[in-house]
């Protein structure tokens, strides 16, 4: 049995005609503007002395196309700091029964799409996850994305995603390539009433029709009451989309501002009790109130007397101090752990792609002797488990 990773062959970038454009039109080596031809290349109609100046062709570069939005990382970084918070919203969306004691492991969220011509495409996905099966004797792999409006393409990238997704875990036994597809679901933070509940993949094969839902999640669907009884502390930063139509009607003094510091006075006092029972973290609460902040600060930034009346009733600079405070605390605990192993994936990955640390390094923004740190701990540890290399470094 072989991962499919092995398999994927690696290819060699083509190589593009400098100075042309697309439909046959050409660029002035001068101007960079196009020149339109029609019986001729715009380089034959060049005088021979420029000709002989053009420069040869150039290996074209990978294009990096990477997704990602202030709701986006708000979205990533609870699900990351904060995992617990995703099982209440897989059970409301799935229909499953975990009971929060469950291991989830997240996977690289780095994934290369194969194009024509050989080269990649680097996407990031919000988050692709597996969670244990609650009797330990199996797991389930999930896909999540969070967006502010839907748009066309939505499909077309859970459609590659899931793709990559099932390939990383692909296995290959008996010339039978067996590949298994997340459980996906779109997070929808604005939605109008033509917005469906899922969308639906459609693979008509050879052998036969295969297609599956995707679920969508719409978060202003949600009450304030509904959120807490159902425990979906998640989608409390994204609470403020229920109120962004009414923005130019919140003004200093009037009503609908106060009622909508009302609600957020409730939002932080149920947050404080669930901490003082022991549900959540004091960690968890601050994350939640530093995350609810940076999605006002991006929704509201045209709205002074919203943005600045939830900050005050929310605790504003107090708390996300506070949050700073105890994060510290944290990595001194080995809260940072995630973090770091999730980096040792994607040196690994990277790695794998014969690339030098210095390559990494800048392809990751990471310090060279950090990287450094990492490939040695790679090549000397004998498995390819993040948790062994992570014991390494920290010897």
């Amino acid at each position: 049995m072989r991962n499919t990773k092995s398999l994927i062959a690696k290819t060699k970038t083509g190589k593009t005609q400098s100075g042309k454009t697309k439909a046959g039109n050409s660029k002035d080596p001068k101007t960079g503007k196009a020149q339109i031809t029609h019986t001729k290349s715009a380089r034959t109609m060049m005088p021979k002395a420029k000709a002989a100046r053009a420069k040869p062709a150039k290996k074209a570069k990978h294009k990096v196309l990477i997704t990602g939005t202030p709701y986006d990382d708000v979205f990533h970084t609870l699900l990351i700091d904060c995992s617990e918070l995703v099982i209440p919203l897989i059970n409301e969306v799935f229909g499953t029964h975990y009971t929060g004691s469950e291991k989830i492991t997240f996977s690289p969220n780095e994934h290369y799409l194969k194009r024509q011509g050989g080269n990649e495409n680097e996407r990031i996905t919000d988050s692709s996850f597996r969670i244990e099966d609650p009797d330990g004797k199996g797991s389930r792999k999930y896909h999540m994305e969070c967006q502010s409006r839907p748009d066309n393409s939505m499909l077309v990238r859970f459609y590659e995603y899931d793709t990559q997704i099932a390939l990383d875990g692909g296995e290959l036994k008996d010339n039978v390539l067996t590949v298994t597809f997340p459980c996906s679901a779109l997070l929808l933070l604005r939605h109008r009433a033509s917005s469906p509940d899922r969308l639906k993949i459609r693979m008509i094969t050879p052998g036969g029709t295969v297609e599956y839902d995707i679920h969508v999640i719409k978060s202003q669907t949600y009450t304030l009451e509904e959120i807490f009884e159902k425990n979906l502390l998640l989608l409390i930063p994204f609470y403020i989309f229920t109120h962004e139509k009414r923005f130019r009607k919140y003004k200093e003094g009037s009503a609908g501002l106060a009622a909508l510091q009302a609600e957020y006075a409730q939002i932080r006092e149920r947050l404080e009790k669930l901490t003082a029972r022991g549900i959540i973290t004091e960690y968890t609460k601050c994350t939640i109130t530093d995350m609810s902040k940076k999605v006002l600060d991006n929704i509201a930034k045209k709205h002074d007397s919203v943005r600045e009346g939830v900050e005050t009733v929310m605790g504003g600079k107090v708390l996300e101090y506070e949050a700073k405070t105890i994060l510290k605390r944290g990595l001194e605990q080995g809260l940072a752990q995630g973090e770091e192993l999730k980096l040792i994936q994607l040196v690994h990955r990277k790695l794998q792609k014969n690339k030098t640390p210095k390559e990494i390094a800048e392809d990751l923004e990471e310090t060279i002797e950090n990287i450094t740190q990492i490939c040695n701990a790679i090549q000397l540890c004998k498995s390819e488990d993040p948790k062994e290399i992570y014991q390494i470094l920290k010897v």
